[in-house]
This record gives C-alpha cells, sequence and structure tokens, in this order.
C-alpha cells in the first residue's frame, strides 16, 4: 500500500489542477484555452487560461509542494513532529525583506517581482546568520538559532510596520504578508523555480540520512552516513523552500505542520518515504485552498494564508489531541 502512496496523490493533485483552471468567475474551456495560449492565439479563453490561472495553479502548487517537503524533512531531521518549517527563520527573513520594499521602495526595476526578489535576499541572510549562530549541527542549537533569528527578524518587521511612511503603505504590506497567489505571473515562479529545486535536491539526497536517524543517531553513523553535513544540507533545503515561497506568497501557514501528520501513517512513518508523498499531499492542499479563495463572493474576498490557518489549525488540534488520548 505504501508504494501506491505517491501514484495516488500524484493522481489528486492532477484532479486539482483540472478544477483550478475551470474554477473562475467565468466559465472558459480549459483544454481549448490551454491549446490557444500554447498555440499563442490570442483568445479570450487563452488569455483566462494562461495568463490568470495557469500561473496562479502553478504557483500554489509549487508554494504547497516546498511548505509540505520542507515540514517532512524537519520532522525528520529533528525526531519532533511539532516541527515547524519557519524554525530556520527563513520565513520571517523574506517577509522582512518583502516589507523592505513596500517601506523603501527598492528593486523598483523588477516591479510587481520586486517583493519576491528581496524577500529571496532578506530569506538568504537569515539563513545565513542562523547558520553562524548554530555553529554546530546538533538539532537543539539549530532550533534555538532558528528561534533567535525569527525573533530578531519579527521584531524589525513589527518596527518596520510601526514606522509606516502611510496607511496605505502598511495596509499593502499586511495584505501581502497575509499569503496569497493571486495577482502573481509566471515571473514569479520564475523566482521560486531555482530555490525549489535546490532545496528540494538538497533534502532528497539526504533521505538515507532520515531513514537512519528514525533509528537513532549512533545506528545513522554506523551505516556510514555523515550527520552533521546531511544536517546542514537538510537545514539549507529546508530554508531555501521555506524562504523562496514566503517571499513569492507571502506567509502560508500550517501547511508544512498538518501535512507530514496527515500523511506519515500512509508511508508506515519512514521520514525517507514520507518527503515526496507530502511535497504532493501540500501541494494539492494548498491549491485546493486557492480554489475555495476564487469561490468566495468578490465583495468577501479571504487571504490564502488565512484560510489555511482557518483549516489547519483545528485539524493540528485535533492531531495533538489524538496524539494525547493514546498516551493516557
Amino acid at each position: 500500500m505504501a508504494k501506491l502512496i505517491t501514484p495516488l496523490f500524484l493522481l489528486l493533485l492532477c484532479a486539482v489542477v483540472v478544477v483550478s483552471l475551470a474554477t473562475g468567475s467565468s466559465a472558459v474551456p480549459v483544454l481549448s484555452g490551454l491549446l490557444d495560449w500554447f498555440g499563442g492565439v490570442d483568445s479570450a479563453a487563452a488569455i483566462i487560461i494562461g495568463e490568470i490561472r495557469l500561473p496562479r495553479t502553478l504557483l500554489a502548487i509549487a508554494v504547497g509542494a516546498a511548505l509540505g517537503m520542507s515540514g517532512a524533512a524537519l520532522q525528520g531531521l529533528l525526531r519532533n513532529p511539532l516541527a515547524d518549517p519557519s524554525l530556520t527563520g527563513a520565513s520571517q527573513g523574506a517577509a522582512l525583506g518583502a516589507a523592505t520594499v513596500f517601506y523603501f521602495g527598492l528593486f523598483s526595476g523588477a516591479g510587481a517581482a520586486a517583493p519576491a526578489l528581496a524577500g529571496l535576499i532578506g530569506a538568504g541572510l537569515a539563513l545565513l546568520l542562523m547558520l553562524g549562530l548554530a555553529g554546530s549541527s546538533r538539532p537543539s542549537m539549530v532550533i534555538m538559532a532558528g528561534l533567535a533569528i525569527s525573533t530578531l527578524t519579527g521584531a524589525a518587521l513589527a518596527t518596520v510596520l510601526n514606522f509606516a511612511p502611510n496607511p496605505f503603505a502598511m495596509q499593502e504590506l499586511v495584505f501581502w504578508l497575509l499569503g496569497s497567489v493571486s495577482e502573481r505571473g509566471l515571473d514569479h515562479l520564475t523566482l521560486l523555480l531555482p530555490a525549489l529545486l535546490l532545496g528540494g535536491g538538497l533534502i532528497w539526497s539526504q533521505r538515507q540520512l532520515l531513514f537512519g536517524l528514525s533509528l537513532g543517531e549512533q545506528v545513522a553513523e554506523s551505516m556510514g552516513l555523515t550527520y552533521r553535513r546531511g544536517s546542514r544540507l537538510i537545514v539549507l533545503g529546508a530554508a531555501l523552500l521555506v524562504g523562496a515561497s514566503v517571499a513569492v506568497a507571502g506567509s502560508i501557514g500550517f501547511v508544512g505542520l498538518v501535512v507530514p501528520h496527515l500523511v506519515r501513517p500512509l508511508v508506515q512513518h519512514r521520514p525517507d518515504r514520507l518527503l515526496l508523498p507530502s511535497a504532493l499531499a501540500g501541494a494539492s492542499l494548498v491549491c485546493l485552498a486557492d480554489i475555495c479563495v476564487r469561490l468566495l463572493p468578490p465583495n468577501r474576498e479571504i487571504k490564502l494564508g488565512v484560510l489555511t490557518a482557518l483549516i489547519g489549525a483545528p485539524l493540528f488540534i485535533w492531531l495533538i489531541w489524538k496524539d494525547r488520548k493514546r498516551w493516557l
């Protein structure tokens, strides 16, 4: 059964993509719209599908996959099912970087992609500070260093909000931080993909280490696995995934925390087998949440990050309650 989980989640994601492309205020034939867009035909269906719905769908998939995989990797590395991808500090660093665009007007030449570009730089700086502060690769040091950088960047972000030049700039920044994949284009996906491929590749290369750590650190070392180097690569990969996601789409919470919890029993609690299914499940979840956002009335728009929090928080409470009853 565990071998069928990845193909099943892949089929689910394909179905969600079709629904996402077909969902909107206007009924548009998906297949003909895609064919027109790829063929360069300037039709209404091509514009709606290729320029609006397709970038939004692809971005939701990329962000969800990044958050799902990073959460599964960090929980496996730290042997803690409550580990959250934001522990690296990269998400807060990305948010602070994007805030500087709204405050100082940096990277004006990048246009709408300026917040994402600045967010990537902020995530990279936060990652460097976290790795420098952690020193060793011990999980406890990584967590403490990540929390310290998160606290520092969070305080700086609050300061930026406090001294916003005008209420409109502060409102725009707050709305951006709530998380969304709307009003994004393929240029945002271009910024996200390199970090997604690099971060995912780093984590995937250390899947044997994650399996060894599930049996104990000494067992992992007896298998010839280098814990110090491998753990740094996993943290680096997770930070790249989370930082790039926040830089492009804002803060979308609970995906990296809840998705691995739901998928873990299906893969027999193997952390190495959890990576790809968590990525696919995270992509499906974020894409489904974005579909729900589009189905709401236009005058009552809710941000994607708010919706995932409303869904994820009760689900996470239920998971904790179920585990608590198991140990009573």
